[in-house]
């Protein structure tokens, strides 16, 4: 649930168990993610301005029809007005692809055949809400230079959403994770070999994003 003030986000871990011993843990970022408005771009509260919490009061809840419903991207609540809806699925090993939804609308996904091994990002007009961009990055043998010029001259109110699949960061190098880090992340850092990563950040952000999940390769498959 989303506790915290000031969010509208719920991001749980769902485990998945495979024939045979291994287990794959993929990690979901579910959120509404507040309208980038440009007059507050400059101002002291950031890139993101105002989230606010999904909170369930039991007068919300249904009472004709007790089929769940379906909100943008399959959230389970509604986004606030001028608020967008967005889902990131990180990819489940080699073996189940990343997804990134937008306004209820599939921006990457194997079923689109856009992603692959490494890091597939999507950039987004923070203004108005306009889709940029998408492309898979792979981190393994591919070339990071790739990366870097995707996302080294961004301009300023640029989302960034990211989704790993498989390996996310053997071809990182100090300036890419230093531009994931400006982005807001607490953990382009940190990042390793199968590490699973779900991120959404914005050029010009002034804090954290609040929008991230780290999980170590190391803890996948742990009870």
């Amino acid at each position: 649930a989303a506790d915290r003030p000031g969010l509208g986000w719920d991001r749980p871990l769902h485990t998945m168990r495979l024939a045979g011993p291994l287990r794959i843990v993929v990690v979901v970022a579910t959120v509404g993610l507040t309208w980038i408005l440009a007059s507050m771009m400059l101002g002291a509260q950031g890139v993101f301005p105002r989230f606010q919490r999904f909170q369930k009061r039991p007068e919300d809840s249904p009472t004709a029809d007790p089929r769940p419903r379906r909100y943008k991207c399959g959230l389970p609540q509604p986004c606030p007005e001028q608020h967008f809806s967005f889902r990131i699925v990180s990819g489940a090993a080699n073996v189940i692809g990343p997804k990134i939804c937008l306004e209820d609308k599939m921006l990457m996904s194997s079923v689109l055949g856009n992603v692959g091994r490494g890091l597939n990002v999507v950039l987004v007009n923070g203004v108005n809400g306009e889709f940029i961009a998408a492309k898979n990055f792979d981190m393994w043998d591919g070339d990071v230079n790739e990366l870097l010029k995707f996302i080294r001259s961004l301009y300023e109110g640029t989302v960034v959403l990211v989704a790993s699949y498989d390996d996310p960061a053997t071809k990182l190098n100090e300036e890419t994770r230093k531009i994931f880090t400006a982005l807001g992340s607490s953990s382009a850092k940190d990042l390793a070999f199968r590490d699973s990563w779900a991120f959404v950040g914005a050029k010009g952000i002034q804090d954290k994003s609040p929008f991230e999940q780290h999980v170590k390769s190391s803890k996948i498959g742990r009870a």
